[in-house]
């Protein structure tokens, strides 16, 4: 018998015969329309790629991400501590976040001087890690700061793995404000690194940094371009300032937002690097590994079933890592919620060990090298940032694009885009617009209330450079300001607004749609009253009426609907109800709103809208 392998037994898999399938599948439906999708900058995504040969794909240098965690507690000691733990615990890399950061959020070390400084590393050996300076408009107080304590202990400069941070475009999009005419900054910049230099420095004092664009509702797109817009910058600063080129390279670093979104995450981590191999070619530079950090994404973090957030970070730190990441934070599953404990800061550091040492994801340089989706998410982000930042290029440059609000309108564009796609729950949020739990015990936290951020910059005192800084935000606010208004009536009422569900027949008929709208309107903090469904209308308003609910929600199936959904909802208002609602497409719906129905809950449509009504009237009636 002739030994043949097994995959001689079957067609070759085409393109072409998986096309014939899904027509099949499709019985005439829109390819485009149900299969393509797109990010919520207009990235096209197929539903399926065919091998790609490899492109050219700069790497981060050899070896596996640094694992950081953030110094943010005020008080030194407990920031002394948390330093301590986390890398007793495998951490390998501190981002020293100060309180007049934005992303410190209200907390952030007090640290102004050497001894507070040196009281927050005390025991930290500094050669043995990296260490990434996070200070907003104090920046260069910071920086001289960690030199004075470099000085102090002896420590060479240039053996020390250093980013200094200093990011006054990342300042300007965030607040709004620099407090200086630009031709004033670029000396402090070109002095500052002149006199690290001096010191032996030889890290990166600059820093390009997507987090203040994609908490303002940035895409890849306008997040690379920005990132790459700021950074070009840097690169013109200090060349002016007398730096070359190949030492005002090196004196740039680059810090993407990670999300949870694998897909285009890892493939917007390996754009960056091809689009600073374009700047390094432009510039006449010999290519050189871009020292790129990530934090998983502020945006993403929900207040709500935080533990989701752990699923989250964790996502987003495998995909930054895969993308050629050289530093990875993990926020805390708390961080939404006040200043993490030990326990989430213990989780964040872990997530990372576990996918590095367990998972071995940093043991191949570009694992996504050659896989069709991955390539052409890569060659698309890649061209269509470099588009968007010779669009910059062509306003003047980030600070005139960022002045006259070019660039924010761009991102607004995108941002109300994604907004509609949370509200209508085509991006869903898992524990907050999508399977919520009402009874959710709460989390702990550290007892540290925030405080205002400083407002003295070292980058000026007046207001020269202005701009509409950009907003701060996480995608699930909205739901979670309902939620929030519901835990206030159960606070004072003891009960919180309900729904009553007016489940009409079998089981079988309205289980789907009442499983469906118990979790939509738990989505608004509204608690459904189930039951085992009604037979018949005089027992459904009977029920209705000793719930207690000012509404309801008719649930059941179409062919019930059809029969009895009319008749039910004038029941529902002959017993007292203020508003009633019908789950699905009805087929009538005319008729219905005739009987009484005030409105539809149905997949797709805006369920922000509708909670923040429904919940109004399940208080007020």
């Amino acid at each position: 018998m002739e030994d043949r392998p097994l995959a001689d037994l079957f067609e070759p898999a085409t393109r072409e015969r998986w096309l014939g399938l899904v027509e099949g599948v499709l019985k005439g439906a829109d390819f485009e329309k149900r299969l393509v999708s797109k990010s919520a900058d207009g990235l096209r995504i197929e539903p399926l790629y065919d091998p790609a040969e490899p492109a050219s794909q700069p790497v981060r240098a050899p070896g596996p991400w640094r694992v950081v965690q953030r110094v943010d507690h005020p008080d030194a000691a407990s920031a002394n501590a948390q330093a301590l733990t986390d890398l007793e615990g495998g951490a390998d890399a501190l981002t020293l976040v100060f309180a007049a950061a934005p992303t410190a959020r209200g907390y952030g070390l007090a640290a102004a001087s050497v001894d507070e400084l040196d009281a927050v590393l005390q025991g930290v050996m500094l050669p043995l890690i990296a260490l990434r300076l996070e200070a907003g408009g104090q920046a260069l107080e910071a920086a001289g700061l960690i030199k004075g304590l470099a000085e102090r202990r002896g420590e060479d400069l240039a053996a020390l793995d250093l980013d200094l941070g200093i990011d006054p475009v990342g300042k300007l999009a965030a607040t709004g404000s620099l407090g200086a005419v630009w031709s004033d900054i670029v000396p402090k910049l070109g002095a500052t690194l002149r006199d690290f230099d001096a010191a032996g420095f030889r890290g990166r004092a600059l820093l390009a940094d997507g987090r203040p664009y994609h908490e303002g509702g940035a895409g890849e797109v306008d997040e690379l371009a920005a990132v790459l817009a700021t950074a070009v910058t840097y690169l013109r600063a200090l060349e002016a300032e007398g730096h070359t080129l190949e030492r005002a390279r090196d004196a740039v670093a680059v810090l993407l937002a990670a999300d949870a979104d694998e897909f285009l995450g890892l493939a917007k981590f390996r754009a960056m690097r091809r689009l600073w191999a374009r700047v390094e070619q432009a510039c006449g530079l010999d290519p050189k590994p871009l020292r790129l950090h990530a934090e998983t994404a502020w945006r993403m973090m929900t207040r709500r079933d935080p533990f989701v957030n752990i699923l989250r970070t964790t996502m987003a730190t495998a995909a930054a890592g895969l993308g050629g990441a050289d530093s990875v934070a993990a926020l805390p599953y708390t961080q939404a919620l006040g200043l993490p404990d030990a326990f989430a800061r213990r989780v964040a550091r872990n997530s990372q060990i576990v996918l590095l040492e367990e998972s071995g994801l940093a043991r191949v340089a570009d694992p996504a090298a050659g896989a069709g989706g991955f390539e052409a998410l890569t060659a698309d982000l890649t061209e269509r940032a470099w588009e968007a930042f010779q669009a910059i290029e062509r306003e003047g440059g980030i600070v005139a694009s960022l002045s006259v609000g070019k660039l924010q309108r761009r991102i607004e564009a995108v941002r109300e885009t994604r907004a509609r796609n949370v509200a209508t729950r085509r991006e869903p949020l898992t524990g907050a617009t999508e399977f919520p739990h009402l009874a959710e015990k709460p989390v702990t936290v550290l007892d540290v209330a925030p405080a205002a951020a400083p407002a003295a910059s070292d980058f000026g005192a007046g207001a020269a450079v202005a701009c509409d800084p950009l907003p701060s935000g996480r995608l699930a606010e909205p739901f979670e300001a309902l939620r929030d208004a519901s835990d206030a009536v159960l606070a004072k009422a003891g009960a919180r607004p309900a729904v009553f569900l007016a489940n009409l027949g079998a089981l079988s008929a309205f289980n789907t749609r009442a499983t469906f709208a118990a979790n939509a309107f738990a989505a608004g903090g509204i608690e459904a009253l189930s039951n085992d469904g009604f037979a018949d209308e005089a027992a459904l308003a009977e029920a209705f009426h000793a719930s207690g609910a000012r509404i309801a929600c008719i649930c059941s199936s179409d062919a019930v609907y059809a029969e009895r959904a009319v008749g039910a909802a004038r029941a529902l208002k002959e017993a007292g109800a203020g508003t009633v609602y019908l789950a699905g497409k009805p087929a009538d719906p005319d008729a219905l709103k005739a009987a009484g129905v005030d409105g539809f809950l149905q997949a797709g449509g805006d369920l922000l809208a509708f909670l923040s009504e429904a919940l109004r009237r399940a208080v007020k009636g």
